[in-house]
């Protein structure tokens, strides 16, 4: 089959949402599985509409998502070769000029009509079976509104055919397309493609996944963070699966596995959810170092390096993109890199009224041992040092465990919220840690004061 050539036909007339794109998966994987060829052509002929800023962002989300093309086109470029075709209808009575009663102003006087066979058309579809259609309610059909001007139906028949195109993968809504361009292609004497229509994409509320409901760009996704082997892992498997339990599968392995027959015939829902939870897997796959580059963090010292590097696995444990780990370094984990201000509420928030006092004997019973941790340590191996302590504290003091392990982690990150303190320690280093929980110590004796 290293004679395959599929195609993506996008018009540059807004957006494109992850659904469209879809369709240029599919065609893609197809075509490489085949050893064939995957085209891009712009359906640029709707002039009004059309803008350069979304042909630019289609052939950005293409190179964002790695579908390299063999070829390229931009329909507009054809016009001369659909006239010809056009006048070859008219000149064989296949199509004729139609003398029309305008019913709103600025509406056509005179468009190019097919003379309708009528009867049945028949096709075979890759995901759908032999699908037969009435064509006679379709009356003549406008395939042009003037020479120089053929509508969609006619342009992408001739468009396909000089293209070689051999299959035509696009969305099920295009199904009741398909006999007027067989109808056509018969006229003008040309062999049909096969044709694999693709299921519906649904958003969450089972409703046709569209731009103008909120879906975003897939642009957006990228922006966010979202990696582009997790977004084409996430759009393959839209409609489809290899057979197996697989669930991540890399470029290369898609190709390998990728075949239209298992394709499935009912709607594919697009859960952001879901694609976010691949994209964590696959953000998790990255080595640390490349981690890192994609936050893209500003060092302001080595030591600000050190300590992002230390603390990559809680941002692969708490982020679903990387616009969330940015948020984490700037947010939550800040403390690693900014000394912290306290809140003296905050600080003895666990101390027992009727026990003054308490927080800061804790925190200086915490000195020695934490003086004498190595700079590098794990953090399992802090808690096994630190957390006896928190025991004994326990059966010594009103306030339990909290009454010790509460004022360390506030002292180190000054957030009600942040990882625990033995991972802090981990990534500060005892020198560090020391530092802070003297602050916090001095600023007890003070309020004392």
């Amino acid at each position: 089959m290293s004679n395959v050539v599929t195609r993506f036909a996008p018009s540059p007339t807004g957006l494109l949402h992850a659904g469209n794109y879809r369709t240029a998966v599919f065609a893609y994987l197809f075509a490489k599985h085949s050893g064939g060829s995957f085209i891009l052509r712009i359906e640029d002929t709707d002039i009004a509409r059309s803008k350069p800023e979304f042909e630019a962002n289609i052939i950005e989300a293409l190179t964002w998502l790695d579908l390299k093309t063999d070829n390229q086109y931009r329909q507009s470029e054809h016009r001369a070769r659909h006239r010809e075709l056009l006048e070859k209808l008219i000149a064989a009575d296949a199509a004729y000029i139609s003398k029309e009663t305008p019913e709103n102003q600025g509406d056509r006087e005179e468009v190019i009509r097919f003379r309708n066979p009528r009867g049945t058309v028949s096709f075979t579809d890759v995901i759908h079976g032999k699908i037969t259609m009435d064509v006679s309610d379709l009356g003549d059909f406008v395939i042009a509104r003037s020479i120089d001007e053929p509508v969609f139906h006619f342009a992408v028949v001739v468009d396909d055919m000089d293209e070689n195109i051999t299959h035509v993968i696009r969305g099920e809504d295009h199904i009741s397309n398909t006999p007027r361009q067989i109808l056509i292609q018969r006229a003008l004497g040309f062999t049909s493609p096969t044709y694999a229509h693709l299921p519906l994409i649904l958003g969450n509320d089972r409703t046709k996944l569209s731009k103008r409901k909120g879906a975003k760009a897939i642009t957006e996704y990228r922006d966010l963070g979202v990696l582009p082997e997790a977004m084409l892992n996430y759009l393959a498997f839209l409609g489809w699966n290899p057979g197996d339990e697989r669930e991540y599968l890399d470029r290369d392995t898609l190709i390998d596995s990728f075949d239209l027959t298992r394709v499935h015939k009912g709607a594919a829902i697009f859960d952001e959810v879901k694609l976010l939870s691949v994209n964590q897997h696959w953000m998790r796959k990255l080595s640390d170092a490349d981690f890192i580059k994609y936050i893209d963090a500003r060092y302001s010292s080595a030591t600000d390096t050190v300590r992002l590097q230390k603390a990559t696995f809680l941002l692969k444990e708490r982020a679903h993109t990387f616009n969330e780990a940015r948020e984490l370094v700037s947010g939550e984990l800040s403390c690693l890199f900014i000394e912290p201000v306290l809140d003296m509420n905050l600080l003895i928030a666990k101390e027992p009224s009727d026990h003054p006092g308490t927080t800061k004997a804790a925190l200086e019973e915490l000195l020695d041992p934490i003086k004498s941790l190595p700079e590098n340590i794990s953090a399992e191996t802090v808690k096994d040092v630190l957390m006896p302590l928190a025991t004994i504290a326990e059966t010594k003091r009103k306030g339990g465990r909290g009454a010790m392990l509460w004022p360390l982690r506030y002292s180190l990150s000054g957030k009600e919220r942040s990882p625990d303190p033995f991972t802090l320690i981990s990534i500060l280093g005892p020198k560090e840690t020391i530092t802070r929980i003297k602050k916090a110590i001095d600023m007890l004796e003070d309020e004392k004061k």
